[in-house]
């Protein structure tokens, strides 16, 4: 009888690159109580679990196991009989050396019920993206998915060396970069040619992919020297060639480099998702919370009078998130604004206040205060009520202009930017470790904090190698106050701007 009170799923959570996910997958880890998830599964998908879902890591590595496989399926048969949905994150495809049928049977012998949500398997996407069609038309029309785990010398095996070696078919075996001299040896001693290209692709479909080309004749040598180790796949046959001409993945402009998003966790996916798709690997370290101001007061206060204003001034998204916030919670809306002219730095925050269907009718050249200040001086200010809701601590160029042009000014606190320390020791280690390649700064109080995250550090030894990029000038300038000389500066001053600064600053070096 099956137990219809919980349910597991068993998903493919895919090679590595979180956008690989499918929709399918993605749905079962939103709506599940419990997520179960191994080492080569991408922790980057956690984000789409349930808040107060329960999260449980069972990876095994290299003999290192969290929970032996015995314990897993017992875990996932507990939590299922407890009317929990579970989704058993496994990384690939589950069916596809993932001893996902094992766990299947486990359940079904406890009356669990289950389903399978296949995932793309590694054995694919990871000579893909390294460039290595595992089948063409040019050389061979199959392929076979092989274990490298098993010991081919054990006794009983039932490895059929010899087909495989006279086999024309690609060879793609999994998990066997420790047996790798033992794969080479017995493909050898059956026949397959010594000259054979063989390639290692070292976390397939990521930015910290790594791929190793040679023949079975050098393929260990190269492979000791690269220090190349799990997890990796070997891909043996003709295709491997082709990596020459189709290579696409590791020649993205930013490949491999290692960079930190210090700006908000909840602003950082644009930043992120566009050096992602650069071949960078991204580092979410948000050295600031982005909170409500503690006395919502004058805000609201604001909000009440809203008819005195004339001019609504937003400086950033913040600003234009929590004006908003507030308006709905007071059970306002739009209508309220309609006798107010608008006014924006950036055309994010442009953009932004065009989602609450305003149109901004002042956007400065550039995107700074300075800007907006030249802005208002084709208006006539006199005795001009303007709203500017915006950070706790801000610089005074904008309210203080504008007060000269003989507006009245009221600077109210909408948010304040605080400290978040939560990933300070990762950063000292990963900065001791030489894992950073290179540090984004998106405000000065990006800057400020992260110098504070370091405090009683070397900091003159950590940041010694480490890049920096700097969203504009007025970052910048605060970078440089702290003892930090940025590298790179974005011009236009927006998230793209950073971007493009970033890609020709590593064009530039080679």
């Amino acid at each position: 009888m099956i137990d219809k009170t919980g349910i597991v799923y068993l998903i493919g959570a895919g090679p590595g690159d979180p956008g690989l996910l499918t929709i399918k997958a993605k749905e079962c880890i939103e709506s599940a109580d419990v997520v179960v998830y191994d080492y080569l599964a991408s922790p980057i998908l956690l984000k789409y679990a349930k808040k107060d879902a329960q999260i449980i890591y069972v990876g095994k590595k290299g003999g290192d196991h969290t929970l032996t496989q015995d314990k897993i399926n017992l875990l996932l048969v507990d939590k299922a009989k407890q009317g929990l949905s579970v989704a058993r994150l496994k990384g690939g495809d589950p069916f596809v050396f993932g001893r996902g049928g094992e766990e299947a049977q486990l359940l079904l012998e406890h009356g669990v019920q289950y389903e399978v949500i296949p995932g793309v398997t590694s054995a694919i996407s990871a000579p893909a993206y390294a460039g290595i069609p595992i089948t063409h038309r040019d050389h061979t029309s199959f392929v076979s998915f092989i274990t490298g785990h098993e010991n081919p010398n054990k006794e009983n095996t039932n490895m059929q060396w010899d087909v495989f070696a006279k086999s024309n078919a690609t060879l793609v075996f999994l998990m066997g970069v420790k047996n790798l001299g033992n794969i080479v040896k017995n493909l050898v001693a059956n026949g397959k040619p010594s000259d054979t290209p063989v390639a290692l692709v070292r976390w397939g479909t990521t930015s910290q992919q790594q791929t190793v080309t040679g023949t079975l004749e050098t393929i260990e040598k190269t492979v000791e020297e690269a220090k190349l180790k799990s997890p990796a796949i070997i891909v043996v046959g003709q295709v491997v060639n082709l990596r020459k001409e189709l290579a696409w993945f590791d020649k993205k402009p930013l490949f491999g480099k290692r960079i930190v998003i210090t700006r908000a966790r909840a602003q950082a996916s644009g930043l992120v998702s566009q050096l992602t798709n650069l071949g960078a690997q991204c580092l979410e370290i948000p050295t600031i919370r982005i909170i409500p101001a503690e006395d919502t007061a004058p805000l609201k206060s604001a909000i009440t009078n809203i008819k005195d204003y004339d001019w609504l001034v937003f400086t950033s998204v913040n600003g234009v998130k929590f004006f908003f916030d507030t308006l709905f919670d007071m059970g306002k809306d739009v209508r309220a604004l309609g006798h107010l002219k608008f006014a924006c730095i950036g055309p994010v925050t442009k953009e932004r206040l065009g989602d609450y269907g305003i149109v901004s009718d002042i956007l400065p050249q550039t995107y700074r205060a300075e800007s907006v200040v030249d802005a208002f001086s084709k208006e006539d200010m006199k005795g001009k009520k303007v709203l500017l809701p915006r950070a706790k601590v801000a610089r005074t160029v904008l309210p203080e202009n504008l007060t000269r042009m003989g507006a009245v000014v009221d600077e109210i606190t909408a948010y304040e930017t605080i400290l978040n320390d939560d990933d300070k020791q990762t950063l000292i280690s990963m900065l001791e470790d030489n894992k950073i390649d290179t540090v984004t700064f998106t405000s000065s109080s990006t800057v400020s904090n992260f110098m504070s995250l370091l405090e009683n550090q070397d900091t003159a030894r950590l940041l010694k190698e480490v890049t920096f990029a700097s969203i504009g000038p007025i970052t910048s300038d605060t970078a440089r106050s702290l003892g930090i000389e940025p590298d790179i500066e974005a011009a236009p001053y927006t998230i793209k701007g950073l971007v493009d600064a970033m890609i020709a600053e590593y064009e530039r070096q080679g």
